[in-house]
């Protein structure tokens, strides 16, 4: 039975899709099945960053409302042998999901995959409470900033009151010289700021930028410190 992972952020921008993407295709490099599920209702990115736009026509929201099949709305990645998705709607329906139909459709996912990684809107509005349903545990992303750690810790407030109590931090967009010259938090002070434990840091690299706009996971390419840092969080999280 496979376990099912929110990816979720108290801000936009913090680069949650950006893990979600190479955090999956590092767990499908380590033979994991994986399938990434876009929640964010509206305003679908995932499908982006993994270059399929064009290949997108059933989405969760038809999956949800039995318009489709599970199978007819999932994509495989063919540069990675175990790695799937499944895109959101370029629509938000308020009101008509709810957390059931999440947790029923992460049922059914986990008899076929070993991870299912679940790109969650960001902020802690309605639509989080129905992509944290079907969730075992959740990785928050943050970046080195005092007003994102602040939501990050609303974030982690708000999860604990849905009943999540496996929650994971990832710091990204580190630049160590801000961080050196008192500029940025340090590693130590967002560690005492939020409660969750830090499983990951990632430097700002605009590489990740341009893997992002081409639609190329930066994990593709071998022998990078990117690619390492991901590594150490797939095993992290295997280990778990």
């Amino acid at each position: 039975m496979g376990k099912s992972m929110l990816i979720a952020s108290g801000k936009g921008g913090t680069g949650k899709t950006m893990v979600a993407v190479n955090l999956g295709a590092t767990l499908a490099q380590n033979g994991k099945k994986v399938l990434i599920m876009d929640m964010d209702l509206g305003l679908r990115n995932l499908d982006l960053y993994l270059g399929v736009e064009n290949n997108v026509v059933y989405d969760v929201y038809d999956v949800m409302t039995g318009v489709c099949r599970i199978r007819q709305a999932i994509i495989q990645d063919k540069r990675f042998e175990n790695l799937y998705m499944m895109s959101a709607s370029p629509n938000r329906e308020d009101g008509y999901l709810t957390p059931l139909h999440m947790k029923v459709l992460c049922d059914r996912l986990r008899e076929n995959y070993d991870y299912i990684i679940i790109d969650a809107p960001s902020g802690i509005d309605d639509g989080l409470t129905v992509a944290s349903a079907g969730a075992d545990m959740v990785i928050i992303v943050t970046n080195p900033e005092y007003s994102a750690i602040r939501d990050a810790d609303a974030l982690d407030r708000q999860l604990l009151k849905l009943g999540i109590t496996e929650r994971y931090v990832i710091l990204n967009k580190i630049i160590a010289d801000l961080i050196n010259m008192g500029y940025a938090p340090s590693l130590m002070e967002v560690t005492e700021l939020l409660r969750p434990s830090l499983i990951g840091a990632i430097q700002y690299d605009e590489n990740i930028q341009i893997s992002t706009n081409l639609g190329i996971p930066i994990v593709l390419k071998d022998n990078t410190y990117i690619r390492v840092n991901f590594e150490k969080i797939a095993n992290r999280i295997i280990d778990l």
